[in-house]
């Protein structure tokens, strides 16, 4: 429940919410998410936390993160570090949750609401927190993939839980058409026109 008169912050795990989405089949339009809840109340900051490999000369995150910095969000990044597990696969880790947190905390005297996009259960103590401080915290996730993304410990804690595929209408990003490609060919790294033409 929102109200309109209310001061909101959004709250927004960058991994977490993709994987639910992706989970869920569909992709989110930031830009519709943040005008979809500036109409819900006063929206006064919307956070975007990611981590990013700086190792790379190019992230795919990078497009993302650069249309959110000049679209009206606050972008906080943190290096991802990269390492080989003892299969010897590559492996990448990356936690944010502690700047989330910490920023949330700070905020909650200025706002009534916080939306944390997260089912994270390592929210749950942070919930807690903001709820004794005075602010209502909604949590925006999905119960209807298998596994379920949000914590059940998590959810309980909100004072509202948001189910992510009931807002797919209103902030998903429109299905691409799938590009026709010789599947042999992708496999291979070359993409070959439909009329296999060279």
């Amino acid at each position: 429940m929102f109200y309109r008169d209310e001061k909101l912050a959004l709250f927004i795990d960058g991994a977490n919410l993709y994987s639910a989405a992706r989970a869920l089949g569909f992709d989110i339009d930031y830009k519709l998410l943040r005008n979809e809840f500036m109409r819900r109340g006063k929206l006064l900051r919307a956070f975007y936390y990611t981590c990013l490999l700086e190792s790379d000369e190019y992230s795919p995150l990078r497009p993302l993160v650069d249309w959110l910095h000049y679209n009206g969000f606050t972008v906080i990044t943190k290096p991802a570090k990269e390492y080989t597990d003892s299969t010897g696969r590559r492996k990448i880790k990356g936690n944010i949750d502690i700047e989330l947190a910490i920023d949330a905390l700070d905020i909650a005297e200025h706002v009534d609401h916080i939306v944390l996009f997260s089912g994270d259960g390592d929210f749950r103590p942070l919930v807690e927190a903001l709820q004794k401080k005075g602010v209502r915290v909604s949590v925006v996730s999905t119960i209807r993939s298998q596994p379920p993304m949000i914590s059940d410990d998590l959810r309980r804690q909100a004072d509202n839980f948001i189910e992510l595929d009931d807002l797919r209408e209103i902030i998903g990003r429109p299905p691409r058409e799938p590009r026709q490609v010789d599947t042999l060919t992708e496999a291979a790294g070359e993409i070959v026109p439909e009329n296999n033409e060279r």
